[in-house]
């Protein structure tokens, strides 16, 4: 009885006032057809909260378990692990002690949407700003509320799913599905993708990167990989004394690149006798697209090539159609983003980093999209000959024959008619494609005087080459990868980054540092810290910007060098002879 009264204490009935910023948004589809072996229920839901550092994301407090159902049969459970620990190298282990769930008195608002309704983010952010739910759940993790509250410290919040699986009554967060489904060879997304690689992840995701997660820029009404489910799905953050800037946008552009906006067109009959134009709007500039035409009952997809401004802000985009049809959208909005500003502080020689610990250095996995297709309509005359007949009267004068005042009238009957093609329209719908490859290559600056092909010493430059081909069988309506963003693992892949320039553009692409300015011999390297531990040293890039009209292709790279000694090794101090 003591520990429920607890429980119930922690948890208020009532909201009197909210701290924080909840970064936190929302997607889903519909469900498939559940068995008695494999299937979830509309409420066996809850969420796991944990107080994280607001540096690195390391929690620094118990996790725990927030439902408003009752579990009390499940068998299956997790340890109660956070996705920043799983991040961090924490296995993923099967706990064997009964599992515990708390109940709020504050019922959770709808996390994982339904067929019968969808979650509610807005509410979900308000839940968790709510200063009663965080001094509840500061009380349970045993944690100062004002400690929280001050700007060093987050709550993580991860959707929690109660679910029977293989028969057995199992508890897991997004993470935790998408690991379990690795070490079971992919055989939950294959009894229940609907729960476990859709609704579950999509539930709460980042408007906004934090904590080294990426913003979810993927489709939030399909089922999503264990890559992506891993590395950015199923969390949400709640923020003190920081400001946070919600992304509005339907896209999102870099500076100064070529970008396609595509919206589909739909209703009435269209053909080459009667085309439907669209036109759009974009910041000034007016673009048209003519001759768009389809069948009827059916859509054409209608993109424009436009380039982004140089620098960053929020772009709005109108779109018309004269000719019958409507656009799906009528107005866009885009958000320009510049990357570039952001490169490593200058490293030194006597710099230390004792903390580093390189279990967490993670990379990220970016939403990736290597291949795209899209479909227009082509339409091709049938021809059809009819005679349409136009039979007229010819008089001819009476004959010998004809007695004195006749009054018969003579003559004949003519057909002047003619043919005509009483032909129709056809229409073929063409499909294009579109495939982006590339590679990253890390070498050892040739400026380092021990260095092999592979290997140097801490301290020394690395050098990075990648190179992107751009394919399609409608190269005019396609742009080459345009964007490539280094990572580095002494920051875990965070917090700095090195935007790539690109040396050569086009379909095929290829990047390289920017020249340091650090470098005193002007040298297109980064600089590994002198502290950096022996073994291997992976860069991540993200290569983007390769768009479509069935959207953006993007690819994650890395390649590694080995570092073996520091720099120091090489110097050599004697006295003078």
């Amino acid at each position: 009885m003591t520990a429920l009264l607890f429980l119930l204490a922690t948890f208020p009935v009532k909201t009197v006032q909210a701290s924080g910023t909840g970064n936190m948004d929302g997607g889903g589809g519909s469900f498939g057809t559940g068995t008695s072996q494999n299937k979830w229920s509309n409420g066996d839901e809850g969420v796991r909260v944990t107080i994280v550092s607001a540096s690195d994301g390391t929690p620094v407090s118990s996790s725990i378990d927030i439902s408003n159902a009752n579990p009390g049969d499940i068998v299956v459970h997790f340890t109660k692990t956070c996705k920043s620990a799983y991040r961090a190298g924490a296995p993923l282990s099967i706990s064997e002690d009964a599992y515990s769930c708390i109940r709020p008195s504050q019922s959770l608002p709808a996390i994982i949407s339904t067929e019968e309704g969808g979650s509610n983010i807005e509410q979900i952010k308000r839940y968790f700003t709510d200063e009663q739910v965080l001094r509840g759940i500061c009380g349970h993790c045993e944690f100062d509320f004002d400690t929280l509250i001050g700007g060093e410290y987050k709550v993580m919040v991860e959707p929690l799913a109660f679910v029977t699986f293989q028969g057995l009554r199992t508890a897991m967060t997004a993470t935790e599905a998408a690991l379990y489904d690795n070490l079971l060879g992919g055989r939950m997304r294959s009894l229940m993708p609907s729960l476990s690689h859709q609704n579950l992840p999509l539930a709460i995701f980042l408007e906004t990167s934090d904590l080294g997660f990426p913003a979810w820029g993927g489709s939030r009404t399909t089922a999503a990989s264990n890559d992506n489910i891993i590395s950015a799905l199923g969390i949400g953050i709640v923020r003190f004394d920081e400001e946070v800037t919600p992304i509005v946008a339907d896209y999102e552009y870099r500076v100064d690149t070529d970008v396609i906006t595509a919206v589909t067109v739909s209703g009435g009959q269209a053909d080459p006798d009667h085309p439907v134009k669209v036109e759009f709007e974009i910041n000034g500039t007016s673009y048209t697209v003519n001759n768009v035409y389809y069948p009827s009952g059916s859509s054409q997809l209608v993109w424009v090539m436009w380039h982004t401004p140089s620098t960053p802000q929020m772009v709005d985009i109108s779109v018309s159609v004269r000719g019958g049809g409507t656009p799906g959208r009528n107005s866009l909005t885009a958000r320009i983003v510049d990357l570039d500003g952001n490169d490593p502080p200058n490293p030194t020689a006597n710099d230390r980093n004792d903390s580093y610990s390189p279990g967490g250095a993670i990379m990220p996995v970016n939403p990736e999209k290597t291949s795209a297709s899209w479909s227009v309509w082509t339409a091709s005359w049938q021809e059809y000959w009819v005679w349409h007949s136009d039979w007229k009267w010819k008089e001819e004068e009476c004959g010998e024959d004809c007695p004195e005042g006749c009054e018969i009238e003579h003559g004949r009957w003519e057909d002047e008619g003619e043919w005509k093609d009483d032909g129709w329209w056809t229409f073929n719908l063409v499909t294009y494609t579109a495939s982006l490859a590339a590679d990253m290559r890390l070498d050892p600056d040739s400026m380092s005087p021990t260095a092999s092909s592979t290997s140097l010493k801490s301290g020394y430059g690395v050098n990075i080459s990648v190179n992107s081909t751009t394919s399609s069988n409608q190269t005019s309506a396609v742009t080459g990868s345009q964007t490539a963003v280094s990572y580095f693992p002494e920051f875990y892949y965070r917090g700095y980054w090195r935007l790539l320039e690109r040396t050569s553009g086009g379909l095929n692409a290829s990047y390289q540092f920017k020249v340091n300015e650090y470098s005193t011999m002007g040298r297109r390297t980064h600089f590994t810290p002198v502290w950096m531990k022996d073994g291997s040293y992976i860069v991540y890039t993200y290569l983007l910007d390769c768009w479509t009209p069935d959207g953006m292709l993007a690819v994650n790279l890395s390649d590694s060098v080995n570092i073996s000694g520091n720099l120091w090794m090489d110097w050599h101090i004697a006295p003078k002879k």
